[in-house]
């Protein structure tokens, strides 16, 4: 038990960046996927109501789909708002993607407007 207890300590010592390498390598070993499972929902029964209105998202997802030419700028809105360090905000740039989720919709308006103004193409989803 000792050696699961040092790994968990390992674990908790690591950076965002370097815990999803560790589960995009899990996933290639073992050929399985860390994604939670999509639930398939149900047609509605013929005579129901259905809602007047389909329910807002508020929370959102900060997606990075291109650092633009002022990288640095960049990195330096991206630290401010994911609290990572030099090296991991450079890596998050340079690789792109989701920088951020489940953000509240008024927060995400303001990191993507941020990351904007900084250069880059930026979306909330």
């Amino acid at each position: 038990m000792a050696d699961v207890k040092k790994f968990i300590e390992e674990v908790k010592s690591m950076t965002v960046l370097e815990l999803n390498e560790l589960v995009k390598a899990l996933e290639e070993e073992f050929g399985v996927s860390a994604a939670a499972p999509v639930a398939v929902a149900a047609a509605p029964v013929a005579g129901a109501a259905a809602p007047a209105a389909a329910e807002e998202k508020t929370e959102f997802n900060i997606v990075l789909k291109d650092a633009g030419d002022k990288k640095i700028d960049v990195i330096k809105v991206v630290r401010a708002f994911t609290g990572l360090g030099l090296v991991e905000a450079k890596q998050a740039v340079e690789k792109g993607g989701v920088l951020k989720e489940n953000v509240a919709k008024e927060e995400a308006e303001k990191i993507v407007a941020d990351l904007k103004a900084a250069g880059a193409t930026a979306a909330m989803e």
